[in-house]
C-alpha cells in the first residue's frame, strides 16, 4: 500500500521518519515563526530500532514514513532520548500499535515518562555508556543531563557514525529540506542561535560540559541528528555548530548594546533613539528593539552576543510598563551572564520605573553602569542631548567591559 508520507534516507542504515509542523507559532513562549520538526529516526539493524517518537497529533505522519520502509510491527526497540512531550507525546500509542520487544530511556527518562503519562508499561533504564546490541551494530548511550532536561541523553550508532543528539544542535525550523547543507547558512545561523538563546542558554555550563564529554569520546561523527530542525552531515557544518554551542556557552560580551523599551506618548522612545545615537557615536554598536513590535524570544536571540542591556520604560500606575515586566521576567529566567546595563524612561508624576528596573537588573546579575536617566513628560532638546551623552557613557563602559572579559 502506497504511503502518503515517505521516509528520507540519512545514512546506509538510518532513515528520518519524523514529522513537520508547519503551523506551530509558539513553543512555550518562544515565537516559532518558521514552524518546527519533530525528528524521529529508524535504524534498520537486525533489531530494528526507532529513535524517539513525535508530538501528539503527528503519529499518523510518522507511522506512514516508517511504513514506506518497513512494516512498523517489525520494530524491535524504541529509544527515548528525551522525555519532553514533543518527543514522547505518541510514545505509548506507538508502543500499543507496534508492540516492540523493549523500550529504553535514561534512568531519569523512565521517571519522567511515568510522571507524564501515569502508565503501567515497562520501560528499561539504560546507564551512561551502556551499549545496546542491535545484532549487527551497536548503539551507545551518552547521558547528557540538563541538555536541557534531567533525562536527556544522546545515542551513537557505530556502524554509520551517527550521533542522535536529541535537543542538542537543533533548531525550530520547518522545511522540506532534511539536511543543513540544503539550506542557506544565514538561516541556519539565525535559527540555531535563536534556539540556543531561548531554550538552552540557562543550561550553558552543563551544555558545554556535555559537548566536551562527547568530544572526549573521540568518536567520528558523519551525521549529527537533532530532534528539531535539519540534519548535519557536512563536516565543516558539524564542526561549526559544535563550535557555536561552545562559543555561545561562554557568553563573552561584545561591543553591542541592546536597547529595549516601551512607550506611552513617545517620550521614552525619543530617549531610546538618542541613546542609540550616542552609543554609535562612541564607537560601539546599538540595536533598538521597541517592545511594541519585538517578541521576547527575538530579544533573547539578540542578547546572545551582546555586552549591554539598556532598558527603558515609562511609569504606569507607579510601576514599570507591563511589557517590560514580561521581557525582564523572561530574560531573568534565561540567566544571561557578563552583561552591563542601565535604565531610562520618562514619567508623569511619580517615576518609579527606572528604580524598579535597576533592582531587576541587579537581581539578574547585570552590572549597573549608572543610576539611570529619567525625565518628566516629553524630553526637550537638552534632555535628548543628555540621552546622547548617556549613550556615549554606555559605549565607553561597554568597551572597558569587553576588554576586561577578553
Amino acid at each position: 500500500m502506497s504511503q502518503p508520507f515517505k521516509a528520507i534516507k540519512v545514512s546506509e542504515h538510518v532513515y528520518w521518519v519524523g514529522a513537520i509542523d508547519w503551523s506551530i507559532r509558539d513553543f512555550h513562549g518562544y515565537a516559532t515563526s518558521r514552524g518546527s520538526t519533530y525528528n524521529a529516526f529508524l535504524i534498520l539493524a537486525d533489531k530494528v530500532t526507532l529513535i524517539d517518537t513525535v508530538k501528539k497529533g503527528f503519529k499518523r505522519e510518522m507511522l506512514s514514513r516508517i511504513a514506506s520502509v518497513i512494516e512498523p510491527s517489525k520494530i524491535s526497540y524504541i529509544v527515548s532520548n528525551h522525555a519532553e512531550m514533543d518527543h514522547t507525546g505518541t510514545l505509548l500509542e506507538v508502543m500499543d500499535e507496534v508492540k516492540p520487544e523493549k523500550v529504553f530511556a535514561s534512568k531519569m527518562g523512565v521517571k519522567a515518562i511515568a510522571a507524564h503519562f501515569h502508565h503501567n508499561k515497562e520501560i528499561t533504564a539504560v546507564a551512561d555508556g551502556e551499549v545496546l546490541d542491535l545484532g549487527n551494530m551497536k548503539l551507545t548511550a551518552v547521558e547528557t543531563r540538563m541538555v536541557h532536561w534531567p533525562d536527556s541523553m544522546m545515542t551513537y550508532l557505530d556502524a554509520d557514525k551517527v550521533l542522535f543528539s536529541q535537543d542538542g544542535f537543533g533548531m525550530h525550523l520547518a522545511t522540506t529540506e532534511r539536511f543543513a547543507d540544503e539550506l542557506p547558512q544565514w538561516l541556519l545561523d539565525y535559527e540555531a542561535s535563536k534556539y540556543y538563546a531561548n531554550i538552552l542558554l540557562l543550561y550553558s555550563s552543563t551544555i558545554s560540559a556535555a559537548v566536551a564529554k562527547v568530544q572526549k569520546l573521540n568518536i567520528p561523527i558523519d551525521f549529527l541528528c537533532p530532534d528539531h530542525g535539519p540534519i548535519w552531515r557536512r563536516p565543516d557544518q558539524i564542526q561549526k555548530i559544535i563550535g557555536d554551542f561552545l562559543r555561545w556557552g561562554e557568553q563573552k560580551p561584545s561591543d553591542r548594546a541592546i536597547i529595549i523599551y516601551d512607550t506611552m506618548w513617545r517620550g521614552t522612545e525619543f530617549m531610546a533613539s538618542a541613546i542609540a545615537d550616542g552609543v554609535a557615536a562612541g564607537g560601539a554598536r546599538a540595536k533598538v528593539m521597541p517592545l511594541s513590535g519585538s517578541h521576547r524570544s527575538n530579544v533573547a536571540t539578540e542578547m546572545l552576543d551582546a555586552g549591554a542591556l539598556i532598558v527603558g520604560s515609562p511609569t504606569l500606575n507607579n510601576n514599570i510598563f507591563p511589557s517590560l515586566g514580561d521581557i525582564l521576567t523572561y530574560l531573568k529566567g534565561l540567566k544571561p551572564r557578563n552583561l552591563i546595563g542601565a535604565a531610562f524612561g520618562s514619567y508623569g508624576w511619580s517615576g518609579e520605573a527606572v528604580k524598579q528596573i535597576n533592582a531587576i537588573l541587579e537581581d539578574m546579575g547585570v552590572e549597573l553602569i549608572s543610576p539611570g536617566q529619567r525625565f518628566n513628560y516629553v524630553p526637550d532638546e537638552d534632555t535628548l542631548a543628555q540621552s546622547h551623552e548617556f549613550g556615549l557613557l554606555v559605549a565607553k563602559k561597554l568597551k572597558e567591559h569587553c576588554a576586561t572579559c577578553s
